[in-house]
């Protein structure tokens, strides 16, 4: 996790909203992505989609089922939907996202066999979005 907060940090820097993945595979990481929406002029660019791509390349296929993601907030309905078709294996978030997170929509949109785990480092994950629109609104 501490490897996405980098990459969320680099978002935050680039006036992107700061949000990092890394996706491990085998004891390492293969792929690393933070949100690109406003560089690319592209709302599908998250940081999730952006590993995601990275990873399939490295790996040479689009199926992700021996590997975890890392990312600092909770997927959207729209990275949920992606890691779904990815058959991604884990998923390890830090805050949860109360207004936009995958876990708003029942069923779930993520494989069925895509564990879960959130929390993780929730405080540092949360002060850097937090501060980030706080940021934009003054």
């Amino acid at each position: 996790m501490r490897e996405a907060l980098k990459e969320a940090s680099a978002a935050f820097d680039e006036d992107e909203v700061p949000v990092g993945a890394v996706i491990v595979c085998n004891g390492r990481i293969i792929a690393r992505g933070h949100n690109m929406t406003e560089r690319l002029h592209d709302p599908t660019a998250h940081a999730e989609m952006i590993a995601v791509t990275s990873a399939t390349q490295a790996l040479g296929g689009k199926y992700l089922d021996k590997c975890t993601l890392y990312v600092t907030v909770e997927p959207c309905p729209m990275c949920a939907a992606a890691l779904n078709w990815s058959q991604i294996s884990r998923i390890v978030y830090g805050c949860s996202d109360p207004k936009r997170g995958y876990s708003l929509y029942s069923p779930s949109l993520l494989h069925p066999k895509t564990g879960t785990t959130g929390g993780v480092l929730t405080e540092e994950c949360g002060t850097l979005v937090s501060d980030f629109f706080r940021e934009k609104r003054k």
